[in-house]
């Protein structure tokens, strides 16, 4: 399946390939052989990177699920002044070649949804959880909070969210997307259990992050 925040893109890439090949064919020529190539690597990328593919969330209510695919690069315990003292700071890094999609750790509703401009620094870079442009998100699951941020990258320009102030979402439900390379931050409470560690690769909706104590 392609997310359709990528259909745009997509369909624009298709026209270019299309118009390149014509003209290839017409006067056939070195550099519109080039230009083929070139804007069919890209259309081909872009198949791959908008990829959304079917997630299969673990049973149990008491669990926190991935936010997003990738590899963790950060675990600390922080105090946040959402979340409570003594929470962890999970750092999730989306390569290029992840799936950007991201999903509902848990089922809950919507406390706040606030998007903060700001830099554009490498998304595996600590900073960016403080100094990047990002959609900050407080989600309440029967009375304890915990924190979702979109974070973009030096790719990153564009952040989709789906999440409403007072909405509900079910845990594993798409919760939004990142075009480009990026971070996506989870702030847990002090009674979640941590069960990844750092430098694992998660998929997002599937991989268990946390066991609510």
């Amino acid at each position: 399946m392609i997310a359709r925040e990528g259909h745009k893109i997509l369909f624009g890439a298709a026209f270019v390939v299309f118009i390149s090949g014509l003209l290839m064919i017409v006067f056939q020529t070195f550099l519109w052989n080039i230009i083929f190539i070139v804007t069919t690597a890209f259309l081909l990328f872009t198949l791959y990177f908008f990829r959304d593919p079917r997630r299969v969330r673990p049973d149990g209510d008491n669990l926190v699920i991935s936010a997003a695919d990738g590899k963790i690069v950060r675990i600390q315990k922080i105090n946040d002044d959402i979340v409570g003292e003594s929470a962890t700071l999970i750092s999730i890094f989306l390569s290029v070649f992840n799936v950007h999609v991201n999903r509902m750790p848990v089922t809950g509703k919507f406390e706040s949804v606030n998007f903060q401009k700001g830099k554009f620094l490498a998304a595996f870079d600590h900073r960016a959880s403080d100094e990047n442009e990002c959609t900050d998100i407080i989600i309440n699951k029967s009375g304890i909070r915990l924190r979702v941020k979109q974070i973009a990258g030096i790719l990153a320009r564009r952040i989709h969210c789906y999440a409403e102030e007072g909405q509900d979402m079910k845990c594993g439900d798409r919760l939004g997307f990142i075009r480009f390379g990026s971070r996506t931050d989870l702030v847990l409470p002090e009674s979640i259990a941590i069960k990844i560690h750092l430098n694992q690769k998660v998929i997002g909706g599937e991989t268990i992050i946390g066991e609510f104590k």
